[in-house]
């Protein structure tokens, strides 16, 4: 398993490339990856999903969008995101499972995120990247405008590096035992019936049942 942060970089601006062949949000998703459930083939997954909420926010923002269809990309946009944190999730089972046989120091931290959630930054990353790009080329944008554009480029760039550098001392941290190696699930609630006080009172109420007149 490559842990280089380069190498996810790669990956990363490899999806985003062949989302933006076609760039709708309609598009199917398409994977150079025969097993989906191997590890370079879940950074890909999971900035594709990221690419096409990205777009998502933009449609959900249009001034002349109907509130049906408004309601159909804020759904679209909840369940994508749903499967980007379990995406998230099982970077992390693999990335702790190559570090299980390290002996933790005693005096070893906790870190403020997973390994996955640093790099579901840099997946991030790569999207604004991408998109401030494009604005820094625009042609029919002001030299002002490209020039802003080009500013905020060279700052992402940087933040790029810096994370992908932290992403890389973390995996040295985990692989000497200065870490502790441990998964914080997200247990979110909004998506499930069951759990959901919403979606549960619905469910009570859609066939034959009332609400109570106050």
């Amino acid at each position: 398993m490559n842990l280089d942060p380069k190498h996810f970089n790669e990956i990363f601006q490899q999806a985003i490339k062949y989302y933006h062949l076609r760039d709708t949000v309609n598009q199917e998703f398409r994977t150079p990856y025969e097993n989906e459930d191997e590890f370079d083939a879940i950074l890909y997954k999971k900035c594709w999903i990221d690419s096409v909420q990205w777009h998502l926010e933009d449609l959900v923002r249009d001034p002349d969008i109907s509130a049906e269809e408004a309601i159909r990309y804020k759904r679209r946009i909840d369940a994508l995101n749903q499967q980007r944190t379990d995406l998230v999730e099982k970077i992390d089972d693999y990335i702790y499972e190559f570090f299980k046989d390290v002996t933790v120091k005693p005096d070893a931290r906790i870190n403020t995120e997973t390994p996955g959630w640093a790099i579901d930054r840099l997946s991030i990353l790569n999207l604004k990247i991408y998109h401030w790009k494009e604005e820094a080329e625009r042609e029919d944008a002001t030299e002002q405008e490209r020039e802003n554009a080009r500013k905020k480029l060279e700052i992402l760039i940087q933040q790029n590096n810096d994370l992908s550098l932290a992403i890389s001392q973390l995996f040295k941290e985990l692989e000497e035992g200065r870490v502790v190696a441990k998964t914080y699930k997200q247990m979110k609630m909004y998506n499930d019936p069951k759990l959901n006080p919403v979606l549960r009172g619905k469910k009570n109420n859609m066939f034959g049942g009332h609400f109570n007149d106050k």
